[in-house]
């Protein structure tokens, strides 16, 4: 069967096949024969991503440079850095916030958080990021900053860790507070210094973190295109608007599918769902995504599910892509074969419908 699928001449044959699998082989086979389905077909048509990362600009190392060289400017070389000198200069130039939030190892949301429990000039965690882009911060807001600095830098608010545990200080850079930041920035971070910091981060991490949204926008900007060269109509489900999708398509499903492609009499012909992951575990729990949808699929008279995946993490065959592969009939698509979409019924008879 995995054989003959893989031969198939067209996707709307490869569907037929898969659709038949259900009832060719027993109910405890129908794992092994999905998973070697998926490993034959669609796996090789997975391509790593894992050698990229999105041009970010906060993250650009010019940009980083310039606010290092106001910090280390604004602050004598981390000389001045009590709090009204750390507030002074934060009011001069508000990037450095981002120079000594690294410092002390915390991220934006984690900063907010003890500005919110400080009780307070509270800084929202958008906020913070807005002023580590270049925002005026008032006297207040650089008030705040300089004394959580401070505060983190000189008297360890949290105490002492438990065993097995150590505080976000105690990394090279800042082990024995402002004086190890002045020494490295004075006499350089030694390699092998540098180098443990990404073996404890990995190099462009929080990159890959903070820009999550967009490498899963990849898969929806392709959708997105082919459904708009060939003239197919859809929806493009974006957030807050299950409400929107409840009325005119009567899906309850929450969230809905991230495409809902529709006639003319707005009546559901199609769910496409793009999915990124990287890892196994992740894929196998996102894997269950398609199984909800083709319930709701189902309870709609049978609305054919399209899956768009990327990632390593669905070379996972036997818990995450065969039963994708079985939720979607074999309609499993890649960044490779994106383009292919329009040629699978229905998709191929609303070409050029949309208005």
């Amino acid at each position: 069967m995995a054989q003959a699928v893989e031969l198939a001449r067209t996707w709307d044959a490869r569907v037929t096949l898969i659709r038949a699998i259900a009832s060719e082989f027993g109910t405890n086979l129908l794992p092994e024969v999905y998973s070697e389905v998926a490993q034959r077909v669609f796996v090789p048509l997975l391509d790593p991503d894992f050698a990229f990362v999105p041009i970010a600009t906060e993250f650009e190392p010019a940009e980083f440079s310039a606010a290092y060289e106001a910090a280390d400017r604004l602050t004598r070389r981390f000389e001045d850095v009590t709090p009204v000198e750390l507030s002074v200069a934060i009011r001069s130039d508000s990037r450095i916030i981002r120079v000594l939030r690294l410092i002390v190892g915390f991220g934006q949301q984690e900063l907010a958080a003890m500005s919110l429990a400080g009780g307070r000039h509270a800084l929202s965690a958008s906020r913070i990021k807005a002023l580590e882009n270049g925002a005026t911060a008032s006297v207040e807001e650089a008030d705040e900053c300089g004394g959580l600095f401070d505060q983190l830098m000189t008297t360890r608010p949290f105490g002492d860790p438990p065993a097995g545990w150590r505080s976000k200080i105690s990394k090279p850079d800042s082990e024995d507070g402002w004086s190890t930041v002045r020494r490295l920035a004075s006499a350089g971070v030694p390699y092998d210094v540098f180098l443990h910091q990404r073996h404890y981060g990995g190099a462009f991490r929080q990159l890959l973190d903070s820009t999550s949204s967009r490498r899963g926008d990849i898969l929806e900007a392709a959708v997105e295109a082919v459904f708009q060269e060939r003239a197919i109509p859809y929806v493009r489900v974006q957030s807050g608007m299950q409400p929107l999708v409840r009325e005119r398509f009567g899906i309850q499903v929450s969230p809905a599918p991230d495409f809902v492609v529709h006639d003319a009499t707005n009546h559901p012909r199609a769910f496409v769902e793009c999915k990124l992951a990287n890892d196994g575990g992740t894929a196998r729990d996102k894997a269950a995504r398609f199984r909800a949808l083709r319930v709701e699929a189902t309870r709609l008279g049978g609305v054919p599910v399209f899956a768009v995946l990327s990632g390593l993490g669905w070379r996972r065959t036997g818990d995450a892509l065969g039963p994708v592969v079985q939720a979607t009939d074999g309609r499993v698509f890649t960044l490779r074969t994106v383009t292919e979409l329009p040629s699978v019924f229905p998709l191929s008879s609303l070409a050029g419908t949309a208005t």
